[in-house]
């Protein structure tokens, strides 16, 4: 083999100097990568843990009462908060637009006169970005000064952030309705729950970060990072 010369000596050097170098980001990136994820992982214990697994009576009565369509026990639960005197009138936003008031109180006949005096039906909104704009409007057009918001639990903390960002001089009284899933079983011992709240705190995390997020890609997040944890 000839002798190297000094071109090729200095290429090789070059060489190695890049692949150590490629090397060294590639570890850097890594580390990087577990970081995140470790992050992700405990922001997604805390907020898990957060949830409540009871309902409460609401801290306090409020001018309005709104509740975020979704499940029927919300629906009931914010009529019940009406009947009782816990605000003056009621927005049941996100209500589909062929849905009549009584489908919406089907079985609860002691509300029709309710319905008929002090309830709100909204149409517009199909997420909850739409729920709080439509809630925004709703309050800003009343002058409430106060709201009770009624979500599901794991739904709450997403919610208030939206409707905050609409009603930002609003004081917000969080009023959270617990399914039978959550109140029966620690949220850790089923699958569907667990894929459940990560998708919603992939979801509060873009919330807060104000980014709006392909549901698809979240879903597909949620998926892969239940897979990976188990």
């Amino acid at each position: 083999m000839p002798p190297m010369g000094s071109d090729d000596r200095q290429s090789e050097v070059s060489r190695s100097a890049s692949r150590r170098g490629g090397r060294r980001c590639a570890r850097q990136l890594a580390a990087a990568a577990a970081v995140l994820a470790a992050l992700f992982a405990v922001g997604f214990l805390l907020f898990a843990d957060s949830l409540p697994n009871s309902e409460k009576p609401p801290a306090r009565k409020a001018e309005g009462i709104v509740v975020l369509t979704g499940g029927a026990s919300r629906i009931v639960d914010a009529v019940q908060l009406l009947a009782s005197g816990h605000g003056q009138r009621l927005l049941i936003s996100g209500v589909h637009p062929s849905t009549t008031p009584g489908e919406i109180l089907r079985g609860n006949p002691e509300f029709e006169r309710l319905l008929a005096c002090c309830i709100d039906l909204g149409r517009e909104a199909t997420n909850t970005v739409g729920n709080a704009v439509e809630a925004g409007r709703w309050a800003r057009e009343r002058k409430f000064r106060s709201l009770i918001v009624v979500t599901s639990g794991w739904h709450m903390p997403r919610a208030l952030v939206e409707i905050e960002r609409e009603l930002p001089d609003v004081d917000l009284v969080p009023y959270p309705v617990i399914s039978e899933r959550m109140r029966a079983e620690p949220w850790w011992s089923d699958p569907q729950t667990i894929r459940l709240l990560l998708i919603e705190y992939v979801k509060y995390m873009a919330s807060l970060l104000h980014i709006r997020i392909d549901p698809a890609q979240v879903a597909a997040l949620a998926g892969a990072a239940h897979v990976s944890a188990r």
